[in-house]
This record gives C-alpha cells, structure tokens and sequence, in this order.
C-alpha cells in the first residue's frame, strides 16, 4: 500500500541526505494560516526528481501538485483522520520499521559478517571438555564450575592425553563414544563464544577456558583446512532400522556388497538405485541429494562423501545409524564471495546470539550520551521484595509502594523510580526462568534501564535525525492522503452507481467505437461440407436469420457422424480477429481458411458505424475519468475552502 500512497505524494521514500540551503527557513507559501518552508517544499521537490531543473516551468507544475497535495492532508486533518485509531495503529506500525535502523550498530554488524565470512573460509576439527554451568547459575556454583575446568586444563597443558581426560571429566554426554571429538565445523555450526574460542586457538593447541551458554569449555583444535563448500551427492542405501538383528545387518551388507560390485563392473549406478535403494525419498531421482556442507550429514556419511575427490567417483559401502550406503560424487561447489553470501550471512547473524552485539554497542553508547546513573542503594529491597510468585508470572508490583527513592536517572533530569520499576515487573505478567531470584532481579533491573533508555531514544529521534523526522512526516501525510483520496475519490466512483450512469449519459460521445463489422464466423472439420456450408452462410446473411438456430437444423439434416461444426457472430474492431481482418469489410464478403486440419469460413454480414460503447463495454475507462471528475471538483471546493498564499519573491529565489 504504501507504493500506491507515494505515487500519489510523487515522492520517493529514501534516506537521502537534505538539500542544503541557507535559505530553507524562509516562508515559501501560507495554507490557511499554516507556514510552509522553502526547505520542505526543495526537500520533497529534489527526492522526487533525481535531477531537479529548478526552472519556473518545473516548479510552477509542482507547485501546483504540491499545494493539492497539501490542501488534501489539511482537509483530512480538519475532519480528524489522523485521530482515528486505524490511522494511529498503521503509522505507529511504520513508525517501529523506521526505528529499528537506529538501535542498529550498522558498523558492529558489517564487522561480525566480515568475521564469519572469514571463519566461512576454514573447517576447524576440535575437540572439547564440557564442564555444565547455566546462564541461571550462582556465583557460588559458577566458581566451582570455574575450579573445576581449570583443573583439567592445567592438566592438558601438562601434556595428559586430551580425548582421555574428555571421557574422563567432561560434562559433554557424547564425550564417552567420541572421546570429545566434534569432527570438522566452520562458522555458524556452534554457539558464538565456542566458535570464537575455537577460531582463536592455533592448531594444537589447548584454549583458554570459554563461557557458552552450556557451561565451560576448553578446546583442543586438532587440525584446521580450507573449507571444502558443498557438494552434491547420489547415494544409493539399503536401511537397517535401529534395534535390527544381527542376522538382518548381515543380510544388507551382503546385499550391498553385491551391488557395489556390479557397479564395478559397469552396472548403471542410477538404475541400481531405481532398482534397490530403500530411500523412498531419492529412488526415482537416480538417489540425488541437494547441495550440502559439513555438519549438514551424520558423520559417517559426511566424511565418506568428502572424501571423494573426482566427479563421478562413486565410494565403497559405509555404514551410518540409517543403514549401508554407496556414495557418488556429482559436483562440488566452493565457497562463494562475500557479495555473493551476504545476504544469507546477514540472515543467520541476526538470528544467532552475536546479532545482541550490534544492539548492546548502541545501548552502550547511548547510556554514556545520556549519563546513565543508578542509584544501587535504591533497588537492594528488590532482593528481598521478589519472591517465587515472580517464576508464575503474578509477582504483585504493590508489595514496593513504600519505595520512593530514583532508582536511575537518564540525562540529569529524567528520574525512574523504584515503584515505576515494581509495576513494570508486575503489569507485563511474563514467567520467569526457574534461577535464583536475585538473578531475576538483576536482570529485570537491566531490561528496564534498556527498555526506559531505548523508549527514551525514541521520543528523541525526530530531534537528533532530521532524516527520520521527515520521513515520518511523509508517512503520516501519505497515509492521510491515500485513506481521504480513497473516500472522496477511488471507492466513491466505484459505489456511486448512480453518480457513474450521470457522468456517462452527459460524457458518452467520448467512449465511441472505432469502425467496426458484423461477422459471423463458421469453424468444421471436412472440406467436403465447405460448400453447403457456403450456402449456409450466405442464406443466413442475406436474410438475417437466427445463426444458432439454423445451425441447429444443419446440424440435424447431417447423417455424417464426424462431422463437426460451430458458429458464432459478433462485432469486431481491428486486431480482433486474424481471419476478419483479412476480409475486406464490405457486406457479403465471404471467404474460407485452412488452418491446423480445420476450416474457417468468414461472412461480413454488414458495416458498423462508430457508436458510444456501453457503459459496461467502457466501465473501467469511464470509473477513471469520473474519478478525475470527483477528484477535479473536489480540488476546486478545497482551493475555495482554504487560502493559498504564495510568496512570489521566495518562489523566485529557487528559479535557476
């Protein structure tokens, strides 16, 4: 919608920069009393012409559209548009888009992209130790978490045998089977601070202790290579479902064994596939998979298939938890270029926990410009006022009405009090994580200074970006104007039937048809029947009979059960039809086509002069000239209604 709505402003919504000009304060023009700026006026007059000629014939055109543009947000103020809550709703909606940019650290995102695009560029192969320490944690709790994943790591600074001291300490459940190998990873495949942890580490050596979500890790980066992209895959699998008997396993190695060998010899893989692959899913397609990078299969599978190196390299039998499978190599893909994957890159950014880095770099900043100060004294009673009601949701804010003090105070003046802090908690009914409750308070402390700092930043937009205040000057005119136009104009010309047949009675010469000619045109089968046909048309023309009916009767009298025929009759203009506009238009002109095993024969029954169209033959055409006509007398009773002063010498100053 909002395309339709800057059509009609003839603006271009971007965020180009303002048109300097030292004389953009002064009055260009008065609207009922109300002033308008040179400046605005160059404003939306330069982001609607790419390359303005401020010459007085451009600028007197514009001027004029621009004072209509104007007089319609004027009048739909005066009718209180801009109150009704459809409209407030719709540009508050607009109004969250159009924020967002700026509690963005734009720069602090390109920095993370350029950083996973360059881990893109390596697989790592690591393993870890997991000591478990959640975010919800105690101090106390955490420093024995910390102890304890410091011990180990001196020991495999030491030189102990890593993957035994895995299976020996780690938290890591798989860390018994893989002796805390996670194989081969690149960006994106875990948590940020492992993948950070493990980016950061030299092959071979032990990293620092990292903190995830997860707990403490320390991680051992064995080896580190260009990233192999993707590859795509054919692969051929005989299942072995989980909890087979030994005697079935046995029985699908066989199986795949021989199939491997006929290949060998030179059987076709993918009808080997079509004949014998259980996975229903690729049979029928020679066994294709899409496109896929590392961590995308279970291990097995993953390693075996990149372990092809040739197009059409096809792998012996691997076993994986689904069953056997024989792999071919149908193409590699590499990495594409940052331009390439920036988009998708940018994607998964936003949704992974470093995208909150971008957001904190502003919340950081902005905390210093407004001079964030907390009163730590004033929120001690909130460690012992939040109790267990707080993990239901129903913690009752009235339990602090006896604080008073500030709580914290933004830019000098603005002060947050303590019970304004109690009734947020309470009034947003949200249940709280199962961790101690002077976390949650901790926490509720900081998403309130964030969400009053970011609430605080946003009355203050229009002040600090001029940018964003115009925009959302145009939003609310532009919805303002679409929403009156549609009333006063576009939906009235549709419902206003009665007003529509008026303005067609008094305006139907102008919807007049071109030259025209009644045709009737005969489509049959058998070259045999084109003469009686002939005879057919040529009655019926002359004598003006009912063409259906005595088709009817034609039909009937035919004893030739495969012969068909059809027959229509209508006016046609020019370009209406291929075989009438071959005729010349002149009354009892016949004529007979082959086209693709069919007849057509042609008769021009007579000449047809031009004549009004029907409303019905030109309703959209008339819909948009009476719309024009609404529109027209609707400008004319607003240029009566409100006063327009230009000021002609500030007009003139603009004229290059």
């Amino acid at each position: 919608m909002i395309k339709m709505i800057f059509s009609l402003l003839l603006i271009v919504s971007s965020l180009s920069a303002l048109v300097a000009q030292d004389n953009s304060g002064k009055v260009l023009m008065t609207i009922d009393g109300k002033e308008i700026t040179r400046g605005e006026f160059e404003r939306i007059y330069t982001k609607n012409n790419q390359q303005p000629a401020f010459d007085s014939v451009s600028l007197k055109e514009y001027n004029e559209l621009f004072i209509n543009f104007k007089l319609k947000v004027m009048e739909a103020e005066a009718l209180g548009m801009d109150t009704l809550s459809s409209f407030v709703n719709e540009l508050d909606g607009y109004k969250t888009q159009l924020e967002k940019p700026y509690f963005t650290d734009e720069s602090a995102d390109e920095a993370l992209m350029q950083e996973a695009y360059e881990r893109m560029k390596w697989s790592i192969r690591a393993s870890h130790i997991l000591i478990k320490c959640g975010d919800e944690a105690l101090p106390a709790d955490t420093v024995v978490a910390w102890n304890e994943i410091n011990k180990v790591r001196k020991l495999a600074l030491k030189g102990e045998d890593f993957g035994k001291l895995a299976v020996k300490y780690s938290q890591d459940p798989s860390a018994a089977q893989n002796n805390g190998d996670l194989g081969y990873f690149t960006a994106f495949s875990m948590v940020y601070p492992f993948e950070t942890g493990a980016y950061n580490t030299p092959v071979g050596k032990i990293s620092e202790i990292v903190r995830s979500r997860f707990g403490y890790h320390i991680i051992q980066v064995v080896d580190k290579k260009p990233d192999p992209g993707q590859i795509k895959t054919a692969h051929l699998m005989r299942a072995v479902p989980q909890g087979s008997s030994l005697e079935k396993e046995n029985l699908e190695k066989e199986k795949i064994q021989l199939i491997y060998d006929s290949i060998m010899m030179g059987a076709s893989f993918e009808e080997m596939v079509r004949r014998h692959s259980d996975d229903r899913g690729t049979s029928q397609k020679g066994g294709v998979l899409p496109f896929f990078g590392l961590r995308q299969m279970v291990p097995e599978f993953e390693k075996a298939a990149f372990e092809l190196k040739e197009v059409g390299q096809i792998s012996k039998p691997i076993k994986t938890s689904y069953g056997w499978h024989i792999i071919k190599l149908l193409e590699t893909k590499p990495l594409g270029t940052y331009d390439e994957l920036k988009t998708t890159i940018k994607n998964k950014v936003s949704k992974d926990i470093r995208a909150q880095q971008g957001r904190q770099s502003v919340l950081d900043k902005l905390k210093k410009e407004y001079r964030l100060t907390v009163n730590k004294k004033a929120f001690e009673p909130f460690y012992t006022l939040i109790d267990s009601t707080i993990y239901k949701g129903n913690w009752d804010g009235n339990k602090a009405n006896g604080l008073t003090q500030v709580l914290f105070t933004l830019a000098d003046t603005n002060k947050y009090y303590a019970r304004d802090f109690a009734m947020s908690i309470s009034k947003d009914g949200l249940r709280r994580v199962n961790k101690p409750l002077r976390l949650i308070a901790d926490d509720e402390l900081n998403r309130f200074i964030e969400n009053s700092i970011t609430n605080f930043e946003k009355t203050r937009l229009n002040e600090k970006y001029p940018d964003f205040k115009n925009l959302m000057q145009e939003y609310h005119d532009g919805i303002l104007l679409f929403n009156l136009t549609d009333k006063m104009v576009w939906s009235k010309a549709v419902e206003d039937t009665v007003g529509l047949e008026s303005f067609y009675q008094s305006n139907k010469n102008n919807y007049l048809w071109g030259d025209r000619v009644d045709a009737s045109i005969y489509t049959f089968n058998k070259k045999e029947w084109e003469a009686k046909v002939k005879k057919m048309a040529l009655n019926n023309g002359k004598k003006n009979l009912d063409l259906q009916q005595e088709l009817s009767k034609f039909i009937s009298k035919s004893k030739d059960t495969t012969f068909t025929i059809n027959a229509t009759r209508s006016k046609f203009s020019k370009g209406d039809n291929q075989w009438v506009d071959a005729l010349v238009w002149t009354p009892g002109t016949l004529q007979v086509n082959e086209n693709s095993g069919n007849f057509i024969l042609v008769y021009i029954n007579a000449a047809v002069a031009p004549e009004p169209k029907k409303l019905n033959e030109a309703k959209g055409l008339i819909t948009a000239d009476y719309q024009n006509y609404l529109e027209k007398n609707w400008l004319a009773s607003l240029r009566n209604k409100y006063k327009v002063v230009l000021n002609q010498e500030v007009f003139n100053e603009m004229i290059k």
